[in-house]
């Protein structure tokens, strides 16, 4: 199995967004997104104070501006025409600057250019000034172009899903099984996840590429009463007999995510617990047989609501039934009232529906399934039964 996106898939990725860019005459594509330019490119990188835009132009030429530290490796790994770079942020002169200079070299003044965004932004201290400051052109947003075009998985990037499926797997049942009472949820989870990641290393050899986190099972505080909170933080709290207990386990493969929760239970379960525990398993069902190609996003949320509602359980339900996922954790589109996207065979959902009990614990799994021309494939493939969950 390739463990990665072929240099073949980026250049038919970028022809699809040229061909919109005729579609909707625009000259050129200036894009920020770490994502998006991870996607047109393959190239990985840390995203910091420090401008990185790619450029995409009517002549079907690629543009890569980075800092002076990211030259060589962008040169080694970019599936670009052209890589640019600056000094350093912030310069003696600004690293926009340098933007500008691709833009009028390639003669996109009075031109339409397109923008994901209005300029570079990051929480690391940059600062710097929006496209519209440094060029006299006709700007159009493009923003969600390139994501719609991740809403549909081609078959490697669902390779990549399901091999990071298969090692979340193992993490899962590394972390149950180390799951007892006196116990710490940094403990469990540090050792299930280094174990799981050492296989998956020795397993897959040289050719695994994470781009993001190796092999990995966790808690997030979500231990006891604090599983009721649906994104705890973790707490180091100590797991004891009769604990609710939220997971999350996953491996990153080329970037590429995958999403398994599970409600588990320290060796024994009361009958309020298995009350709930019922309810979110049949919330889950529900959803799985509504995720149908041709129907709206929010039709799947309308029924699993319904089923809420029937049950009089709605005022312990607080978030949407799921997500698109791929190259990030959450992706558009939302299995949510607000989403009227229509289904179609590719996508790749999170199904997790969630009921929080306060004083008592939450209740929710997450699988992640691949749409079909009939329904959907569950990729992922842990144990969902109440006995398969008792952490014996």
């Amino acid at each position: 199995m390739r463990l990665s996106i072929s240099r073949e898939e980026i250049l038919e990725r970028q022809q699809k967004l040229y061909q919109r860019l005729a579609a909707e005459k625009v000259d050129c594509a200036v894009l920020f997104s770490v994502t998006d330019i991870f996607y047109l490119t393959n190239f990985h990188f840390r995203p910091s104070e420090r401008p990185i835009a790619l450029v995409l132009d009517s002549t079907q030429k690629t543009h890569l501006l980075v800092p002076h530290l990211e030259y060589d490796h962008a040169k080694e790994y970019a599936n670009v025409d052209h890589v640019h770079y600056y000094p350093e942020y912030p310069g003696l002169r600004h690293p926009m600057e340098y933007l500008k200079d691709i833009l009028i070299e390639n003669k996109f003044e009075n031109k339409v250019v397109g923008l994901d965004a209005a300029g570079y932004s990051s929480s690391k201290g940059y600062r710097g000034p929006k496209v519209a400051d440094l060029i006299t052109a006709k700007l159009e947003t493009i923003a969600g172009w390139v994501e719609e075009m991740r809403f549909v998985k081609s078959e490697a990037e669902i390779e990549l899903i399901k091999e990071s499926c298969r090692w979340g797997n193992l993490a899962h049942r590394l972390l149950q099984k180390y799951s007892k009472p006196g116990l710490s949820e940094i403990e469990i989870t540090s050792k299930a996840s280094t174990e799981a990641t050492m296989a998956m290393i020795e397993t897959l050899g040289p050719d695994y590429k994470p781009h993001g986190r190796t092999a990995y099972a966790i808690f997030r505080g979500q231990v006891g009463k604090m599983s009721a909170f649906p994104h705890a933080v973790t707490q180091n709290l100590i797991l004891k007999r009769g604990d609710t207990l939220v997971t999350g386990a996953a491996a990153d493969v080329w970037g590429y995510h995958s999403e398994l929760e599970r409600t588990m239970f320290v060796q024994e379960v009361s009958k309020e617990q298995e009350k709930y525990f019922n309810h979110m398993y049949e919330a889950q069902e529900v959803a799985f047989n509504a995720i149908i190609p041709g129907v709206p996003c929010s039709d799947v949320e309308k029924q699993v609501q319904a089923y809420f509602k029937e049950s009089g359980i709605t005022h312990l339900v607080s978030h949407h039934t799921g997500h698109n996922i791929g190259l990030l954790g959450h992706e558009a589109p939302f299995l949510d009232l607000g989403d009227e996207t229509i289904i179609q065979p590719g996508m790749v959902f999170t199904v997790e529906p969630g009921i929080y009990v306060r004083g008592l614990g939450g209740f929710r799994h997450s699988d992640t399934v691949l749409v079909t021309d009939t329904g959907i494939e569950m990729l992922t493939f842990y144990p969902r039964d109440l006995e398969s969950m008792i952490c014996h």
